[in-house]
């Protein structure tokens, strides 16, 4: 059994992103990203502080707006508008979830797609779908970065998605299916019937449930390589903050019997921000 270092994985892409952002400055293109933040939704407000700190990391500009709850859907389109516009930002992400009087599907149909680094818009899903160029969804590229840094073998293998979402689910059950992986899977659901008969076929399972526990040792083969996305608080009265964080599966049921297995946290979690700023590297570059 190997545990998989998300950690060490993430650091090695931000060398590399750094040389190439200092290579673009001395080119006189600033990588810009601008992330913008509605409301102060406790879980957001930790995602962006942690994608600033990566910005300032890497020396990427931070153009990180923040609004408060009351900002209207009209006023949140033209902030959009205006940094579509605006030539020195390579990259628009808008934190979700948004406060309900906002149309998210809206919201991020309105974000130009050559700078939406989140992989969200339509025009950059449907290209994912047919393999054209396009920002691909960070934690999706995150795990396909993790299988291939990792060295595991993909070609022909069974891969089985646990999960659906737009965010993860749908998109990793495309990538892994593309020529370049060559994976045979299967996404499995809340509607999925004997979920443990297909898991224990699984050569890579890739687990997006948003529970703890869905996958449980007894359901995994030997050998198995174990891809955990899920991140859930649950009490923990030994911690200063009153919760541990776990994955969707049991990590310690399985580490023994998995060939990999990625921890929560210090698994794929390093790898989405990672991802979001490989994407707009990869936007500043286009203005090459």
């Amino acid at each position: 059994m190997s545990i998989i270092d998300g950690k060490q994985i993430s650091a090695d892409i931000k060398k590399d992103l750094a040389l190439e952002v200092a290579a673009l400055k001395n080119r006189g293109i600033v990588p810009c990203l601008a992330v913008i933040l509605v409301g102060n939704n406790p879980a957001s407000v930790s995602y962006v502080t942690g994608k600033r700190k990566a910005l300032a990391e890497l020396g990427i500009e931070d153009r990180t707006v923040l609004l408060p709850e009351s900002t209207t859907e009209y006023e949140l389109l033209q902030i959009i508008r205006d940094l579509n516009s605006d030539d020195s930002v390579n990259g628009i992400l808008v934190q979700l979830p948004l406060p309900k009087h906002i149309d998210e599907d809206k919201v991020i149909g309105w974000i130009d797609p050559a700078k939406d680094v989140d992989g969200f818009t339509p025009i950059n899903v449907g290209n994912m779908v047919i393999g054209k160029e396009c920002f691909l969804p960070c934690t999706p590229h995150g795990i396909v970065q993790i299988l291939k840094r990792t060295g595991i073998e993909t070609a022909g293998k069974r891969a089985v998605v646990v999960g659906r979402s737009n965010i993860v689910g749908k998109p990793i059950s495309i990538l892994l299916s593309r020529k370049e992986i060559n994976c045979t899977v299967t996404m499995c659901h809340t509607g999925t019937k004997n979920l443990e008969e297909i898991t224990r076929q699984a050569d890579i399972l890739i687990v997006a449930s948003g529970r703890p526990n869905t996958v449980t040792a007894d359901m995994i083969k030997e050998g198995a390589v174990v891809i955990d996305v899920g991140v859930n608080r649950i009490p923990d009265a030994t911690k200063k903050s009153g919760f541990r964080l776990v994955g969707d599966c049991d990590f310690e049921g399985m580490k023994d019997k998995a060939s990999y297995i990625t921890p929560v946290p210090g698994g794929v979690g390093p790898m989405t921000i990672t991802m979001l700023m490989w994407n707009t590297v990869q936007a500043a570059k286009r203005k090459l």
